[in-house]
């Protein structure tokens, strides 16, 4: 099984601590239903998805999300955030196979 890869978004690029900012969490991951057949086969393909994303300002959970199969491929989940201070954001995600991934990005508020 290949490695979940990620990416995380703050929009604007440029807050100071106060302001309400926009992330954006990207899952490169195939987010298979368990409904689809493969074509050459017609064996059905099994379920794999994330079922669990966590979002976290200095380890403190900010957000707790439960998923099901019927988000997209390469799903993305957006939070607003009210930035208290300089910290660092953790986004915390799993899938039905036990597969995780723990993404970080730095909040650095200007001014």
């Amino acid at each position: 099984m290949a490695e979940m890869k990620t990416l995380i978004k703050i929009k604007p690029k440029d807050y100071k601590a106060g302001d309400i900012i926009k992330i954006d969490f990207m899952a490169m991951h195939p987010m298979e239903s368990g409904m689809r057949k493969d074509k050459d086969t017609g064996a059905i393909i099994p379920a794999h998805y994330i079922n669990e994303v966590n979002f976290l300002f200095n380890d403190k959970l900010l957000t707790k999300m439960i998923t099901w199969e019927s988000l997209s491929v390469n799903p993305v989940l957006t939070i607003s955030f009210k930035v208290p201070s300089v910290g660092t954001l953790k986004v915390l995600a799993k899938d039905n196979k036990g597969q995780s991934v723990e993404s970080t990005v730095a909040i650095t508020p200007k001014g």
